[in-house]
């Protein structure tokens, strides 16, 4: 892609706007439009079409979840947005995440961290490991709750899939999945390619997310596991 990365930055305060622009310009990503709310952030979006969005989740007016929302609702692929908060595990966090944030970084990342993270999603990857993922999803999802923020129907999966779906939620990587099920790394991400497309998900944040709210995986899931695995 030779054209510069495209974003736009949510925050309340002013010295946090601008020391990501510095930073973000510094490395040739052009900051198209900022935003002090929820509601200005979405209008921004919408007005300059931004590749990536840096969202603060605490701000007046709207807050950045609502915000997350409202944005990625019916705009699928684009823009990928990235939560910013000053507090790590938090459970705003999570909601973001299931409302189909790409990921999140603590307001004190380094300039190389944040630039990094900026590319890492506008690829399409999710900036949070599984294991990462899972750890949220432990502490804050409960299966089956009306309270889930993601609903989907695993019908459509065939057992192989479902069976890439819960390894992934219990944190493998692509090569782990292929050691253990003895398939081919590519062969792999084929099968999650097809996950994603079949529930209609953004990335593996959101498939992680998915296979504990459905029940498919429950918590300390991968503990057993390994424990199977050391035992055979």
């Amino acid at each position: 892609m030779t054209e510069p990365l495209r974003v736009l930055l949510a925050d309340d305060q002013t010295l946090v706007r601008t020391g990501f622009r510095l930073i973000l310009g510094a490395d040739g990503i052009d900051v198209v439009a900022e935003a002090t709310d929820g509601t200005e952030a979405v209008e921004a979006v919408r007005r300059t079409r931004p590749d990536v969005v840096l969202m603060d989740v605490r701000m007046p007016e709207m807050d950045g979840l609502e915000a997350t929302r409202r944005i990625l609702t019916g705009a699928p692929g684009e823009p990928r947005v990235i939560i910013l908060t000053t507090f790590d595990l938090d459970r705003y966090v999570y909601a973001a995440l299931s409302a189909g944030a790409s990921g999140f970084l603590l307001k004190d990342v380094t300039p190389e961290h944040l630039t990094a993270a900026v590319r890492t999603v506008r690829t399409g990857d999710a900036l949070l490991a599984p294991a990462i993922t899972r750890r949220l999803v432990q502490r804050f999802t409960r299966p089956g709750s009306d309270t889930a923020a993601l609903h989907r129907d695993l019908a459509s999966l065939t057992p192989r899939e479902l069976e890439v779906l819960g390894l992934l939620a219990r944190g493998l990587s692509n090569a782990e999945l292929a050691t253990r099920l003895h398939l081919a790394e590519t062969t792999v991400k084929t099968h999650v390619a097809r996950i994603l497309a079949k529930l209609g998900l953004r990335d593996r944040v959101q498939a992680v997310i998915v296979a504990y709210e459905t029940g498919l995986v429950s918590a300390g899931a991968r503990e057993t596991a390994e424990q199977s695995t050391e035992q055979t």
